[in-house]
């Protein structure tokens, strides 16, 4: 099973762990600080009950999704009034901090500063990567003195390219947050321009009027405009869609259920 836009080298950037007798998938960028991200099996636990499998002294916090670019903290969490703040992105603001995604399909991605120490987990589908979550995400890290070349980015398993069809107004939606400073182009000209790139995002699909969408990799070329190094950021070599015995797929079974895909923890 090959995905686009995921290198041999990425793969063996990830391993599998255990906990409470099931596996979920760390990334070697984010070694040094308590991460993973879960599979369908831990789906009848709470996340206090996650957290404690990495974290245990750690208090979970999570948001209600709505596929926006929204990115609150605990502390905004905590004054809200309602009981769950609708945001798709937590970035760390104190110690002992458990931020949790969810995604079914999506791309779930950790983010983490090797200097600061600070955390973020987003959750990047492709109406929030059209709206450019993850730089979003980074812009509040530079806001409080993270330097670019100090973050490290991890998406986790998510649908791939290669089985995720969308229609061409959708891929050119998500296509023109990579060219913010084009803001006349056309959906005709951002596709156009999608597929001539050196790393397209783009898979020719038998309907003339549907494509295939790497939404990671689109994930991916937003960070690299921003200044990362490719080596900063690493893709999981896990299709949600395509293993079963994984991973929840929406797109595949049609099905509501919880799967908390991420969690990222400060010290």
């Amino acid at each position: 099973m090959v995905f686009s836009s995921i290198s041999s080298t990425e793969q063996v950037t990830w391993q599998w762990r255990e906990g409470q007798g099931f596996s979920y998938l760390q990334c070697r960028l984010l070694e040094e600080f308590p991460h993973g991200f879960f599979t369908r099996h831990f789906g009848d636990y709470s996340l206090d009950e996650l957290t404690q499998i990495l974290t245990p002294d750690a208090t979970a916090y999570r948001t209600k999704q709505v596929h926006g670019k929204q990115v609150v903290s605990p502390s905004q969490i905590m004054a809200a009034k309602t009981e769950f703040l609708e945001a798709d992105g937590l970035g760390s603001d104190g110690r002992n901090q458990a931020l949790w995604v969810a995604s079914a399909d999506c791309t779930p991605a950790l983010i983490a500063d090797v200097k600061t120490q600070q955390v973020a987990a987003v959750h990047a589908g492709w109406r929030g990567t059209a709206l450019s979550i993850l730089p979003c995400a980074i812009a509040q890290f530079l806001d409080q003195n993270s330097q670019l070349s100090d973050l490290r980015v991890a998406l986790g398993p998510a649908i791939s390219g290669e089985v995720y069809q969308v229609g061409l107004d959708v891929a050119a939606q998500v296509g023109r947050s990579l060219f913010p400073e084009e803001a006349n182009l056309s959906s005709d000209e951002i596709l156009k321009q999608l597929w001539e790139s050196d790393v397209s995002p783009l898979i020719q699909d038998p309907d003339p009027a549907k494509v295939r969408l790497d939404v990671r990799c689109v994930n991916r070329l937003q960070l690299e405009k921003m200044g990362f190094h490719p080596e900063q950021i690493a893709i999981a070599p896990h299709c949600t869609y395509q293993e079963s015995e994984h991973f929840f797929s929406y797109r595949r079974s049609r099905e509501k259920a919880v799967q908390w895909s991420g969690i990222v923890s400060t010290a």
